[in-house]
């Protein structure tokens, strides 16, 4: 590993910490090295608040002027919530600047870099480029795409099963895993659900991590059935809960309403499911950047028909259900032959305790027939 690696590596350890808390923000981490120490350093903390560059400058020991400063995403030339990050590079004196990855923003997007060579300051772009994008996949995605990043995520036993055969699943699999889903609850920006799983299990949908945060709770219901006393709809003034639904019904409306819960009207789709593109158009302008979708076997394949899932995570427990009526992780009508299977790419493999995650990345237009 170069020097160069070592302080970027540094800088993305510290971008992490800001993971849940600056959506729909990329995570940033910044370092700031001088005759071979490490002199100050910063990240991204909450959404609105001082860029890891400026934070990392407010932290410096001694003076930055000739020193390098690492940092994980090309720094800011704009103002925003924040002023300039490069503004406040060129006015600290630091000499050279290395950059993990190109900023996808069509504000900054090389911008920020060539305000700095401007200024004199000498600049590298490319440090870790793989592992600093793969950080913020999510907000690469939301900019590029302009749709929020969707996250799969079911629980299964070796048999494909989500539940035995009298609808029992808590729990499938162990605390590590479960930890892990209560983790991404926190790093997403909303979790959803239908309103099968809603009528069905009653769940809270919450991360009850301490010190994390909870997502928005986003409950796909196209005909507005879940019970007014379930406790995604209870429990809405402590954590939000938006419930989308097809119903042109506003007397149904006032009732979720009243309780707190705010109805997100969308067109129904393929036979009276909610258009679910239309549904990820809506939520990026309410700048929900990324959700973790735990939904049942239903929504699950209508959200893979529809083409708004990017990853998928596995969580596999070492346990048989077995029986022919017990529920698998999709549904819906399936495809019709192998060669129109949905592909998953870049499979990643994980131990938690006893169970494992895997984690794939979807890959659509794509068929194979072997």
């Amino acid at each position: 590993m170069t020097e160069d690696e070592k302080y970027m590596q540094a800088a993305l350890e510290l971008a992490k910490k800001g993971m849940g808390f600056v959506n729909p923000n990329p995570m940033v981490g910044a370092v700031i090295v001088k005759d071979g120490r490490i002199i100050g350093q910063g990240f991204h903390e909450r959404y609105g608040g001082p860029h890891a560059e400026r934070k990392a400058l407010a932290s410096c020991r001694e003076s930055p002027e000739g020193a390098v400063m690492y940092v994980t995403l090309e720094p800011c030339c704009h103002y925003g919530k924040t002023p300039p990050c490069t503004e406040a590079i060129l006015e600290s004196g630091i000499r050279r600047v290395v950059a993990g990855c190109e900023d996808p923003n069509p504000k900054v997007a090389g911008k920020g870099l060539r305000c700095l060579r401007n200024g004199g300051v000498e600049v590298e772009l490319g440090t870790l480029e793989e592992e600093c994008i793969y950080l913020n996949e999510v907000f690469f995605h939301f900019i590029r795409q302009q749709m929020p990043f969707v996250v799969m995520k079911y629980a299964m036993t070796m048999d494909g099963k989500i539940a035995t055969r009298t609808g029992a699943s808590k729990w499938i699999t162990g605390e590590a895993a479960r930890r892990r889903v209560h983790e991404d609850r926190h790093r997403y920006a909303s979790v959803m659900a239908g309103s099968g799983t809603v009528t069905a299990d009653d769940p809270m949908l919450t991360c009850r991590l301490p010190g994390m945060r909870n997502p928005v709770r986003i409950i796909c219901d196209s005909r507005l059935r879940i019970p007014l006393d379930s406790r995604v709809v209870t429990t809405t003034s402590e954590v939000p809960t938006w419930i989308a639904t097809a119903s042109p019904d506003q007397e149904r409306w006032k009732r979720y309403q009243e309780a707190g819960c705010r109805i997100l009207y969308t067109e129904s789709g393929v036979q009276g499911h909610l258009d679910l593109k239309k549904l990820m158009g809506r939520l990026y302008r309410e700048k929900i950047d990324s959700i973790l979708l735990e939904g049942g076997g239903t929504l699950n394949f209508s959200a893979l028909q529809s083409g708004i899932v990017n990853k998928l995570q596995v969580y596999l427990a070492p346990k048989i259900f077995g029986g022919s009526s017990a529920k698998t992780p999709v549904e819906g009508p399936g495809v019709a032959v192998p060669g129109d299977a949905y592909i998953l790419t870049r499979s990643r493999i994980e131990p938690l305790g006893e169970d494992f995650l895997i984690e794939s990345e979807v890959e659509y237009g794509v068929h194979r027939d072997n």
